[in-house]
């Protein structure tokens, strides 16, 4: 059994060592490496680069699963219930959630492990907290990375959470196996417009806060996203996707929920789509990894140009179709 891994006191990561703490299933050498491949800093990025080589053979065995939902459909609280049922049963689960950050200041509350506090304390959890940064829909630059280590470190379930309804959902959807979609009753048709787009990523909706006074409304909507689901075109081949409601507060419905996602999972597995929607996310990657890349060494390598269009645009000198003519021709 090897040695419990132990941050470096060197400047320069340990890769060995995080390689090794990651495979053995240790969360501080899983947290250290997230933090690694999340760092910004241009010396970190060869760094980061080996450690995901080393550790992508081992990678693939869980089953991804992305969550979002409107503010206030309690994400965290059906997260928190949904993990514990499957810690009970033996799995280890992994969240990634994603905390929105400040436009300003670039910082993020961070607070997901205080909303789960009792799976946040299982032994069989681990909950990742990460700054979205300016990336859309929510989704921190590196949570496919994050995905990846937490994979090889052994974890069997990996929850995305995204900040919420609002933003593109694309980009979760994309890294992802299944994609749940958490409605309440009663929200009103003022959401109605940011509804359909993000339903249509869907394979399954679920009308969280079934309990109470709320119990009845909560099955009529459930009946209502049923009817919508009907008249919409999967986005997951040979999947008709379904719509549950459940309480999260009182832990009802959340197993009928996990039933969906394994029968999801099997019926996928059996016709090969599972295997093509993995291959599809890979490229997916590959693409907004070369965009991403693309524009910040574009951005390094003219960043005086950039900087004298951008007075003239702002001046009112120079339309902003000429300027970036204008720019890329002077590449």
């Amino acid at each position: 059994m090897s040695a419990p891994y132990k941050p470096s006191r060197r400047r320069e990561p340990d890769v060995d060592a995080l390689v090794e703490g990651i495979l053995a299933g240790e969360r501080s050498a899983l947290a250290q490496a997230i933090t690694l491949v999340e760092s910004r800093a241009a010396r970190h990025r060869a760094y980061a680069g080996q450690l995901m080589q080393r550790i992508l053979p081992k990678t693939g065995g869980a089953l991804r699963v992305g969550l979002t939902g409107v503010p206030g459909a309690g994400k965290s609280t059906f997260i928190e219930a949904l993990g514990m049922l499957l810690c009970n049963r033996g799995k280890k689960v992994a969240v990634l959630a994603v905390d929105p950050s400040s436009s300003r200041t670039g910082g993020s509350i961070l607070g997901d492990k205080t909303r789960m506090e009792d799976l946040s304390r299982h032994e069989n959890a681990f909950i990742r907290p990460s700054p979205s940064g300016v990336s859309l829909g929510g989704v921190a630059a590196r949570t496919r990375e994050a995905l990846l280590l937490c994979e090889a470190a052994g974890y069997d379930v990996i929850i995305v959470e995204t900040v919420g309804v609002g933003q593109s959902e694309t980009a979760v959807r994309t890294m992802t196996d299944f994609f749940l979609l958490l409605q309440i009753a009663g929200a009103g048709d003022e959401l109605q417009g940011i509804k359909k787009g993000v339903i249509e990523l869907a394979d399954a909706i679920v009308v969280n806060k079934a309990d109470g006074d709320n119990r009845l409304r909560a099955d009529l909507a459930k009946v209502e996203y049923t009817k919508v689901l009907h008249f919409l075109h999967p986005f997951t081949p040979g999947w008709k996707p379904k719509a549950l409601s459940c309480s999260a507060l009182e832990s009802e419905g959340i197993e009928q929920v996990w039933a969906l996602v394994e029968k999801f999972r099997d019926d996928l597995t059996a016709s090969g789509v599972f295997e093509q929607r993995r291959s599809e996310q890979n490229v997916d990657w590959f693409r907004s990894l070369l965009q991403q890349n693309v524009m910040e060494r574009f951005t390094e390598k003219n960043a005086d140009r950039i900087h004298e269009i951008e007075a003239a645009v702002g001046q009112g000198t120079m339309p902003v179709s000429l300027a970036l003519d204008a720019l890329l021709d002077s590449r």
